[in-house]
């Protein structure tokens, strides 16, 4: 499948647009629009559960929307990190936490790179703590929005934000651990040559 064809795909184009609610999301983040930036990202959601599941029922998988959908996810992620540490409603170090992260990965991407290998495989831990994360910032922004709710909401927010972090630094590791081996390989195979 061509590229202008993985463009046309169903799943890419539900992908296109979440990355173009982006931007939407962040402005409405910081002009204090709370409201409806929980309905974007609702709509952001939706669309990313929906494009899995069109893609898998009708073998749409493509290499451009293995590229597309985690990068629709980390881009919410870093918008929803900065509209909520700039306005408050987050601590500063929860945003560095989760960003050293997605820093030490890029790191291992241009390593890859170097060898001649794409990007690895996504794991499940990436996928459970992107999950994770992904509830627990809209939990914060919704705690900040309902305040008859905020001793429930919360802590439910704070405990998928821990869980997130948690299992996104061991992906993270797992990852690194992945590209050590494929490049200790490599280097085992050319010295027996």
């Amino acid at each position: 499948m061509g590229l202008s064809q993985e463009l046309r795909s169903i799943p890419n184009m539900l992908s296109i647009l979440r990355l173009l609610l982006v931007p939407v999301f962040l402005l409405l983040l910081l002009y204090d629009q709370f409201g409806w930036a929980l309905l974007v990202l609702a709509t952001a959601s939706f669309t990313d559960w929906l494009d899995g599941q069109i893609a898998r029922r009708f073998n749409q998988i493509t290499n451009l929307g293995k590229v597309l959908d985690p990068s629709a996810d980390r881009l919410f992620i870093f918008a929803t990190l900065i509209g909520l540490t700039l306005n408050g409603n987050i601590p500063w170090w929860l945003a560095a936490v989760i960003v050293a992260r997605d820093l030490l990965i890029l790191v291992g991407y241009v390593i890859s790179a170097n060898h001649g290998y794409g990007p690895l495989p996504v794991h499940f831990l990436g996928k459970a703590g992107t999950f994770a994360l992904l509830y627990a910032l809209p939990l914060m922004l919704l705690a900040d929005i309902w305040e008859a709710a905020h001793l429930v909401v919360l802590p439910l927010a704070w405990a998928f934000a821990y869980w997130g972090i948690a299992l996104y630094w061991l992906s993270g590791f797992v990852y690194l651990g992945q590209l050590k081996r494929l490049i200790s390989q490599e280097r085992s195979k050319s010295s027996s040559i």
